[in-house]
């Protein structure tokens, strides 16, 4: 019986079907084999191609003692597990982590497998050797194992403000390691080989790639731990007796700008750095953060005016108690009659008047009388450009620029303002810039540039003759002429320094409710230039401190330590 004519219109649709169906496969397997070929060989080979990122070995940082270098940040060997969420079954990697890896678990496996097209992903770190052996005994298919290093502090708390640490993702933060992390990291390599199924390399191909990689470098740092690890205790012991909450404490060689000693309080311990209460405790208080070290300064005002030629310790003024600049009365903190009156530099020095260190700016200006733009000029050159304040001093650590006002700055009151410069109030510096430009004035008027790296050669400039640094250390001893007569400066020693108290800034505004204490001091042989300066920092919340109380009583703690510690001999 032939098909009738519904038939072949159903026999000639079915024909046109499977002729549409074939001509669309043939094009699809010309553009996969022709047009597209060289996209899905690439995919293939992506199936069979091993790509690791070979870490490179972070450099180690060390520390100075009595001479000889001694690690203090080291590398542990650990291990991360390596998924591909793609080859790996979710269930076999969750009885992983459940049975070896819970404390050491970085993600969310959920959200892992839930990523489209995601072929590579950490799910535990710092693993030590003895789990990894378990977990590869486990024989857990399509689960990688990759080598790292883990960061370890095994001095605790020890200058952690200096180290810094070493975050999640291999980055250091804060410090050294933050600082310097470029030079500690070092640069990854890559491995990109042929792999099987289970992604093992099998080292065959052609276009295998290894590049290797270059491991950070070590640092030694120029901080002597013993010498430190005292600072800390002496400075905790102080805190503790005292109602401030921070003390910062920093110690340099003057004569090399090498730092011997950093100490910030309160720490933390880089190995558990996100235990913390706040995350200040991670700052470096000596170098972040400016403020107004106040009489401190007069070290330099003085030192600038003697320079110059305009002024002598023996030199006098007519001492009212305050002074009216640009509407502004400044008043002097001690306010005992019997310094009214003509006085010497040298007394207005021993009791930190304010007017004596206008004076001195007056003098600058060669008038007795007024504050000058020559004056201005004069102690800008010297603050700025000489003693280097208000501008970062190039310390291999994070730090902070501070303020110095232009001696032309278009402000109502610029006189006003660059009296209160010469006391330290009106400005803001950072405590290695202080201490710096300290020891310039103490070790014979060259300013040597800070540093916290071994055997650096800093850059260094003759700032001060040194006659008026020898002048300079004759004031800042008599300062403590009173301590050599107590008993607490050991005889055949030269130990000079000054104190500063400073009003602190809320709300814009100075307020009586809160004073920061500083202190700066050197300690030597008589007869010699002085072996290290010492600058002690102390405050807290709606604290009153003075620099003459707890800051200069940790200064003279410390300064015999360090006779103690460094064996300084005494001289005649």
């Amino acid at each position: 019986m032939l098909p009738n004519k519904i038939e072949l219109n159903r026999i000639k649709i079915l024909k046109g079907i499977i002729f549409a169906a074939l001509a669309i496969i043939l094009v699809r397997l010309f553009f996969i084999q022709i047009v597209e070929h060289g996209d899905w060989v690439a995919k293939a080979e992506e199936q069979h191609t091993l790509l690791e990122t070979i870490t490179a070995k972070r450099g180690e940082i060390y520390m100075m003692d009595h001479g000889e270098p001694v690690a203090v940040v080291l590398n542990q060997t650990t291990y991360q597990i390596v998924i591909d969420p793609t080859v790996t079954k979710k269930e076999d990697i969750e009885k992983i982590i459940s049975t070896y890896a819970k404390d050491y678990s970085t993600a969310d496996l959920n959200e892992i497998y839930n990523q489209e097209g995601l072929r590579y992903s950490i799910v535990a770190r710092n693993i030590p050797h003895s789990i990894a052996e378990q977990i590869v005994s486990s024989e857990t298919p399509a689960i990688w194992l990759k080598k790292t290093n883990q960061r370890v502090y095994p001095e605790g708390e020890l200058a952690a403000n200096v180290l810094g640490f070493v975050n999640a993702d291999g980055i250091g933060q804060y410090g050294v390691e933050g600082a310097m992390n470029d030079i500690l990291a070092g640069k990854d390599g890559l491995l990109k080989t042929t792999a099987d199924i289970n992604k093992v390399a099998l080292s065959i191909g052609n276009d295998n790639v290894k590049i290797p990689a270059e491991d950070g470098k070590n640092v030694i740092l120029s901080i002597d731990r013993g010498f430190e690890q005292g600072v800390e205790e002496l400075t905790k012991a102080a805190l503790a007796n005292s109602p401030a909450t921070n003390a910062a404490v920093l110690a340099m060689d003057p004569n090399t700008g090498e730092v011997l000693a950093m100490a910030n309080l309160p720490s933390y311990n880089p190995s558990d750095y996100g235990n913390v209460k706040d995350t200040s405790s991670y700052i470096n208080y000596t170098t972040e953060v400016p403020y107004e070290p106040a009489s401190v300064c007069k070290s330099f005002t003085f030192s600038a005016a003697i320079n110059e030629g305009r002024m002598n310790p023996d030199t006098t003024y007519v001492n009212h108690g305050y002074e009216i600049i640009d509407n502004q009365t400044i008043n002097n903190a001690e306010k005992r009659a019997s310094l009214n009156g003509a006085i010497s530099m040298r007394t207005a020095l021993y009791w930190s008047l304010n007017t004596g260190s206008i004076h001195a700016l007056k003098l600058l200006g060669n008038d007795t009388e007024n504050i000058t733009a020559e004056a201005r000029e004069k102690l800008y050159d010297y603050y700025y450009n000489k003693f280097r304040l208000g501008q970062p001093t190039g310390i291999e650590l994070y730090e902070a620029e501070g303020f110095v006002w232009d001696p032309h700055a278009d402000i109502y009151g610029l006189n006003a303002a660059y009296a209160n410069m010469t006391f330290g109030q009106n400005l803001s510096l950072t405590m290695i810039q202080v201490a710096s430009a300290f020891s310039a004035v103490v070790n014979g008027g060259t300013y040597h540039a800070p540093t916290v790296v071994k055997g650096t050669k800093t850059a260094e400039q003759e700032i001060l003759s040194n006659e008026t640094s020898a002048t300079m250390r004759s004031l800042l001893v008599n300062n403590r002429s009173n301590k050599v007569l107590r008993g607490i400066d050991r005889p055949g020693y030269s130990v000079g320094g000054k104190t500063g108290t400073a009003q602190v800034i809320k709300d814009g505004a100075y307020t009586m409710d809160e004073y920061v204490g500083s202190y700066a001091g050197f300690v030597g042989t008589n007869g010699e230039l002085p072996k290290i300066v010492i600058m002690v920092k102390i405050w807290g919340e709606g604290q009153h401190i003075e620099g003459n109380k707890e800051p200069m009583s940790l200064f003279d703690s410390l300064s015999n330590y360090a006779i103690d510690y460094f064996k300084i001999k005494p001289g005649v």
